[in-house]
């Protein structure tokens, strides 16, 4: 796609506070709007390590948008309009084990959605389609992450099910109880429908995950707060930097991957169907399969 910007080797969706790291140069805001509205802040883009970086505040700065409001399709647009093909999440998460303590990192695999009230895609309004996230995460991408998390010496576990709640509430002790009985392992409020909107998007997506507490299920521990989130995520601060930065030395794009052919066989409506405003909306996502 046709961009005045370099095409960024992979964008990191996280807090505003990543980018203000020690060897980032050559840094721009780009102000982006989209079909879906405007994202959640500019996005900064920025060199590191010989590698153009996207950087996108999830939240919008200062932290505006709850978990519901944040425009999830409007942020993976932007991306796809600077050209990113492959995305960093950087998310807070409660654990739902006793291995996966607060300040450890973990990599998940797998997605479980049970938020009510988001888009969940961008195919609506004549044209349909059913994308495969058997697999929500991309292995090559997450092996590459946990790769450039572990060198920081950082505690970083592989795997594990990742639960997506609405919030912006954190949970009751019921529910922490069953999502642990349902075998979750990690609890969050913005995974989903990210990742699922990234892989419509073709992207290669992998979620570096900080554990900030034991959600409430622990009796043994205090319940949940901002503070004991804050505080965690400002002590890992400088570990996601360093993460970032091993991964932007040792980065090799991905070339062969199913999430870069994610809707080949997703497109279901018959073409002639498909109103001419809905290609163009769509344009950036469909082009390569749109005749």
């Amino acid at each position: 796609m046709a961009t005045r910007y370099p095409r960024p080797a992979f964008a990191v969706i996280g807090g505003s506070g990543l980018y203000q790291m020690e060897g980032l140069t050559d840094v721009e805001t780009v102000e982006m709007d989209t079909p879906f509205g405007k994202p959640s802040a500019p996005i900064v883009l920025g060199t590191l390590e010989g590698q153009r970086i996207a950087f996108l505040a999830r939240h919008g700065l200062g932290h505006r948008y709850s978990p519901t409001e944040v425009n999830y399709r409007a942020n993976i647009y932007a991306l796809k309009m600077l050209g990113v093909d492959t995305v960093i999440s950087v998310n807070a998460c409660g654990s739902l084990r006793e291995d996966y303590a607060p300040g450890h990192i973990v990599i998940p695999d797998q997605l479980f959605d049970f938020t009510k009230d988001r888009k969940r895609t961008f195919f609506e309004g004549g044209l349909v389609a059913h994308i495969s996230v058997a697999d929500p995460f991309c292995p090559n991408l997450s092996a590459m992450l946990y790769r450039a998390v572990k060198a920081t010496g950082a505690t970083v576990h592989r795997g594990g099910n990742f639960i997506t709640i609405e919030g912006p509430r954190f949970s009751t002790r019921a529910e922490s109880n069953t999502y642990r009985a349902w075998g979750m392992d990690i609890i969050g409020m913005t995974t989903s429908p990210e990742a699922f909107l990234a892989r419509e998007a073709e992207m290669c997506y992998a979620v570096m995950a900080h554990v900030t507490d034991y959600d409430v299920w622990r009796v043994s521990e205090e319940p949940v707060t901002v503070e004991m989130v804050i505080a965690t995520l400002k002590r890992n601060t400088a570990i996601v930097q360093e993460a970032i930065r091993n991964l932007a030395r040792e980065f090799q794009p991905i070339v062969e991957c199913d999430c870069r052919h994610a809707l080949a066989n997703a497109l279901i409506t018959t073409r002639d169907v498909v109103p001419p405003d809905v290609v163009e909306r769509l344009k950036p996502l469909i082009e390569k399969y749109w005749d």
